[in-house]
């Protein structure tokens, strides 16, 4: 259920909060800024009217003209210096947003991500917190500036009659509030669109490239062309509803503002106020359009930048599958049972009172056709999903009740895709040991067999691995993420799939240094492979959920 306006708003206003003084002072800046603007207009028809000897103050021409350069010089520096604070907070606050959402991704991550598209999540931490700007530095202080400066001029004209007065704050009332909620309505929910098609298309895009072999290779590259220039065009065309949207709410603005002009001198002249009065207030209510505009004119972006907060917020708000245990136990490893686990994804049923044991030191072999739940099995020992039935204990504590952080330094985990970050070799393996030694780096990838395949590389381990390591093969991934799981060093290796990229050849080498390499901890591996099963102290073979 998507949220209104008002609610997305009052979300990204609670996390301005530790830069609130700073928004105080932009407010006060931007305001005093625009009395000054609007003073030098006043000024400049009181001069006519003292040429004319029919100004109603006291004010002579020169002190007048002074006045008009004081408030133009303060104009400009007041208008500096309310960009300026506008502008740091804004920036400000899409880092803090940025340092949020990526601790919101780490929270969330993997469950509520799977199936998620990672262009969507680019677009998200990109452009989405990036329009954020727009709220931040061009809306909170303006709506309060238009708030306090429309005030002070229904009050300025209202001292020369009321019925003006209460013409001027309806005025201000219909431009800078009731245009802009009317044509919000369909700018947002195009906005929300366009968003949305946005993150599809980068997601698209990213699928693309990074199938671009298979693609060319099966002949199948003019389709996803033609496909891609259909998602672009859709875009576009959004976007183009967007821009006349953006039009039509100026157009009415500014056929508004001229509508109200002259509703002033109208008015004045059906109430038969004095020339000087008609004049000034006719000239003060025109001049003081500027901030209630910037409000009228804000409304076609916001449309744009409210989706993108309402993107932001739901990611920030979400709950994660399962929430860190930041005060639990902190048992040793004695070894992992489950009994009787039952878990599903949605309506689709993975475990069924699945029962396992794990003793210390033991190598265990889960066997099973793809999809029979292996995989799951040591997601749920990773506490990345909570199993609603059955019990999961590490050394007979559940691992519901166990810190989380310690369960990381008892548990390495590989996957069957080893993700790499565009660095080194040496940085990639790293990563299971923040603080770990040259001589512990390479013991890691001997034991994974790949330690002979770094030295041929150019740079050796400072060989840069290119963007998601697309410069190694798939079977020189998996290795270099083995290297990383026996670098962790943790008495528990959960190993999904470790051998699927590697020939048979490199198959023995891996399997001979997990059985070498053991040093009594306990090694859980899944794979489809039969030959696992050679090294394995006891082997489950799951079928259908079940332990079979």
């Amino acid at each position: 259920m998507r949220r209104s306006g008002v609610k997305i708003m009052w979300g990204l206003l609670a996390l301005l909060r530790p830069l609130a003084h700073v928004m105080v002072f932009c407010i006060v800046l931007g305001t005093l800024g625009f009395f000054c603007a609007i003073a030098i207009t006043v000024l400049a028809a009181n001069l006519l009217l003292t040429a004319m000897d029919l100004s109603p103050w006291a004010v002579s021409f020169a002190a007048g003209a002074i006045a008009m350069g004081i408030c133009a010089v303060a104009r400009a520096v007041l208008r500096y210096g309310e960009q300026t604070c506008g502008h740091y907070v804004a920036f400000k606050l899409l880092a803090v947003i940025r340092d949020k959402v990526f601790g919101a991704l780490r929270r969330l991550a993997p469950a509520k991500l799977e199936g998620r598209g990672r262009g969507d999540l680019i677009s998200l931490i990109t452009s989405d917190i990036e329009l954020l700007e727009v709220f931040y530095a061009h809306t909170i202080a303006p709506v309060c500036i238009a708030v306090l400066v429309s005030i002070a001029m229904t009050a300025l004209i209202g001292s020369f009659h009321p019925a003006l007065g209460l013409l001027a704050a309806a005025s201000y009332f219909l431009v800078g509030c009731v245009i802009p909620l009317a044509t919000s309505r369909i700018g947002r929910q195009q906005g929300m669109a366009a968003r949305e098609r946005l993150g599809a298309l980068n997601s698209y895009v990213l699928e693309s490239l990074r199938g671009l072999r298979e693609s060319l290779q099966y002949g199948q590259d003019g389709s996803r062309a033609e496909e891609l220039a259909g998602k672009t065009k859709e875009l576009n065309e959004l976007q183009g509803q967007l821009k006349r949207h953006e039009g039509t709410a100026a157009s009415w603005s500014g056929a508004a503002v001229m509508a109200l002009t002259l509703a002033m001198l109208g008015a004045g002249l059906a109430l038969q106020v004095s020339f000087p009065v008609l004049v000034l207030t006719t000239v003060a209510l025109s001049a003081s359009f500027g901030p209630v505009l910037a409000l009228a004119n804000l409304s076609a972006t916001m449309d744009q930048t409210l989706a993108s907060g309402e993107r932001v917020l739901a990611l920030l708000e979400e709950t994660p599958e399962t929430k860190d245990v930041l005060t639990g136990d902190t048992p040793g490893f004695t070894g992992a049972d489950v009994k009787d686990l039952c878990f599903s994804y949605g309506e689709e049923e993975i475990l069924h009172d699945l029962t396992a044991s794990f003793p210390k030191g033991e190598i265990v072999a889960v066997t099973g056709r793809s999809g029979s739940g292996k995989s799951t099995l040591l997601k749920l020992l990773m506490r990345f999903w909570k199993a609603p039935e059955g019990s999961m204990q590490i050394s007979g504590e559940d691992v519901g009740e166990i810190q989380t952080s310690h369960l990381r330094k008892l548990e390495s985990y590989m996957i069957q895709d080893t993700d790499l970050f565009h660095d080194s070799v040496r940085e990639n393996i790293r990563l299971g040991k923040l603080d770990a030694t040259q001589e512990e780096i390479e013991a890691a990838a001997k034991k994974a067999s790949i330690h002979d395949f770094i030295l041929t590389l150019p740079q050796g381990y400072d060989t840069p691995v290119g963007e998601l390591g697309d410069t190694l093969s798939g079977g020189e991934r998996q290795r270099i993420g083995l290297a990383r799981a026996f670098l962790h060093d943790a008495p528990l290796l959960l190993l999904d799939e470790p051998t699927s990229n590697l020939d048979s050849l490199n198959e023995g080498v891996i399997l001979k240094a997990l059985k070498d390499g053991q040093e009594g901890r306990t090694v859980i591996l899944v794979s489809h492979r039969r030959s696992t099963l050679s090294i394995a102290d006891r082997a489950y073979a799951v079928e259908s959920g079940r332990i079979s």
